[in-house]
């Protein structure tokens, strides 16, 4: 400390006496040397203080209390300065963390649309966030049937990311019982109810489309109800299916309805970031959401995913409150 008093009191006086751009270069670069020694702001203003009043003495006695005022603040402000500091820096680790285990889930959670024949499909999820916490999962056979899990997780970040997998990896262990909705669901809820937080729950809807029979059958567990448009009665009909949440409790039972599908009739799955309009509250989202399909149902699946989700971000001032995702299917 004795050396660095000595050095900032020759620059000090070079200054006072030259008061040129080089001599504040000096003062700048010594800085450097306070931030290596790890001096706080309060010892610079006591070194400074204790220059002035070797180079200046007759000067000190004016400026005495509002040095050791200064060196009061500076006190302080270098421990909210030194907090602030170690905040910024747990926020860049976390937001580093962020990144990765974004890129995690993007790969493990990857969903790729089947491309069918006699089927059209399409699909959008959008996070508000970094990490989504909807998720959508495809078990198909390209003759036989198409299942669609769209699934909605109580929570979000990173622990909402690891139950979706755990919810992927059940689903994709179950691809030998995929047309049975109930048994879908029983199963998924006592994985969940066994391997998830207590604190995490998960919303589904699961469908199953029989292409052989045009029979699409389906279940709930606590999930916004999918529409069904009949294109003979030029109608919507909601696909309602009652069911706790997955992860509730270990031994709940869930019901399946079928429903037939005839050309041009259209099921549009989705999670309850699509339907609640929370800056409007005045508006019926689902009156939104059929006239936006009845007016566009000449377009593909995935055009009118894409025309949902414009519209409703535009109606919400695109400030969406909510993961956003869409699952159309048109016979």
């Amino acid at each position: 400390m004795d050396r660095l008093e000595s050095q900032y009191k020759k620059i000090l006086s070079d200054y006072m006496v030259d008061q040129t751009e080089k001599n504040l270069y000096i003062a700048q670069n010594f800085t450097r040397q306070l931030i290596q020694k790890n001096i706080s702001p309060e010892d610079v203003v006591s070194i400074h203080k204790n220059a002035v009043e070797q180079l200046f003495p007759s000067r000190m006695s004016e400026e005495q209390f509002a040095y050791d005022f200064l060196i009061e603040v500076m006190v302080h402000y270098g421990m909210a300065h030194r907090e602030h500091q170690s905040l910024l820096q747990k926020q860049a680790e976390y937001e580093m963390e962020m990144i990765v285990a974004t890129n995690i889930q993007k790969t493990l959670l990857k969903t790729d649309v089947p491309q069918l024949s006699n089927v059209d499909i399409g699909m959008i999820s959008i996070p508000i966030r970094k990490m989504n916490g909807d998720y959508v999962h495809f078990l198909y056979n390209r003759d036989d049937y198409l299942s669609v899990a769209v699934t909605d997780v109580v929570g979000k970040g990173v622990p909402a990311a690891l139950c979706m997998s755990v919810v992927k990896y059940g689903l994709e262990a179950l691809e030998y019982a995929s047309k049975d909705p109930s048994y879908v669901l029983e199963v998924i809820n006592r994985v969940i109810e066994k391997s998830v937080d207590d604190s995490m729950f998960v919303s589904m809807f699961y469908g199953c489309l029989d292409m052989q029979k045009s029979i699409f059958s389906y279940a709930s567990a606590g999930h916004e109800p999918a529409l069904h448009y009949s294109a003979k009665h030029n109608k919507f009909f909601p696909l309602e299916s009652t069911g706790l949440l997955l992860g509730v409790l270990s031994e709940t039972k869930f019901s399946y309805n079928e429903i037939s599908l005839e050309e041009n009739d259209i099921v549009i799955m989705m999670t309850d970031g699509v339907t609640e309009f929370r800056a409007h509250d005045e508006m019926n989202s689902r009156e939104v959401i059929t006239s936006l399909i009845l007016e566009n149902k000449h377009l593909s699946a995935q055009q009118l995913c894409n025309l949902l989700y414009k519209q409703i971000e535009k109606i919400q001032d695109f400030k969406l409150s909510d993961d956003f995702t869409v699952v159309i299917i048109k016979k």
